[in-house]
């Protein structure tokens, strides 16, 4: 058995249904970020441990719950309260631990929007990890999401889980991604500065994760993203087989990509933009100097 960590902020929408796919573990442990709203409440009625902490960033958050919460199984799982456990990737999980060559497992999402699958502009199969020896694993920040450092072989799930993307309506996701795009255009200046394509991991990198973020990187350098974005999402990943839906989800993405940009633009015309750079770094090293003095629970 492994046991489920459920990430909330203001998740009353989904939090319900979150937790009832999650039901085949026996040890839920919600971690919320002081919700304002009723995710909290909703949460204590089922049989779960809700546990607050403070919201840093999602790398931060995750290697807290990972290092400051005990759970029941050495092995865990980690949803988002807009995603879902299934009763065929629970199974394949359950297979799956019991393989002492990997510590932890990669698992694809199907991006749910406009009450479909966007099977072809989603870059599917996109792969997070998300089953994992929680010693073995930490997180740290990328833009406004994290990436993994694993102590060990991983590997990658053949199930899927749906991802409800845009569950509580557009305005909540314009907002969110709002959010998002400071950290990413933080995120862009800084790789600018300090990173390089890695054209092997692009050409020939040996997994989907390795692939992406190389193209991710090489995207940064590109002239003209917002419409490069959509061209490449909607004609040649296959946008257009996902319907309407898919038109919208891809005109989104270039919106967000056209907000990065001109947040790059702000924060280059900034007074502190020479900062941004070194601030970046420095807390990093900072970060993981300190988690390294840690102990393991």
């Amino acid at each position: 058995m492994f046991s489920i960590f459920i990430l909330t902020h203001n998740e009353e929408i989904d939090i319900a249904a979150c937790i009832e796919s999650a039901a085949v573990s026996d040890d839920i442990i919600v971690v919320d970020s002081y919700s304002s709203d009723a995710t909290v409440e909703i949460a204590q009625q089922y049989p779960v441990r809700v546990v607050q902490h403070r919201f840093e960033s999602h790398g931060k958050q995750r290697t807290w719950m990972l290092r400051n919460i005990p759970t029941k199984y050495e092995w865990v799982y980690i949803l988002e309260a807009d995603e879902r456990m299934t009763l065929t990737l629970f199974a394949e999980c359950i297979q799956a631990i019991q393989n002492a060559k990997y510590i932890g497992y990669y698992v694809a999402e199907r991006v749910m929007f406009m009450n479909r699958w966007i099977r072809h502009s989603t870059q599917y199969p996109r792969y997070q990890m998300r089953l994992f020896r929680k010693d073995k694993v930490w997180f740290t920040d990328y833009g406004h999401t994290e990436r993994e450092v694993c102590n060990g072989a991983t590997s990658f799930l053949k199930e899927t889980y749906p991802h409800y993307t845009c569950s509580k309506g557009f305005s909540r996701w314009i907002e969110k991604h709002n959010r998002y795009s400071t950290d990413e255009a933080k995120e862009t200046l800084y790789q600018l500065k300090h990173h390089k394509v890695n054209w092997r991991n692009l050409l020939f990198g040996s997994t989907e994760v390795k692939r992406r973020r190389a193209l991710k990187d090489l995207s940064l350098r590109l002239p003209f993203r917002p419409l490069l974005r959509w061209v490449y999402m909607y004609f040649f990943l296959g946008g257009c087989l996902d319907g309407k839906a898919g038109f919208a989800w891809c005109t989104l993405q270039a919106f967000y990509e056209y907000l990065i940009l001109l947040k790059v633009w702000e924060l280059k015309h900034s007074k502190n933009s020479e900062l941004i750079s070194e601030n970046k770094e420095f807390r990093e090293l900072n970060y993981r100097s300190n988690l390294a003095k840690q102990p393991i629970s």
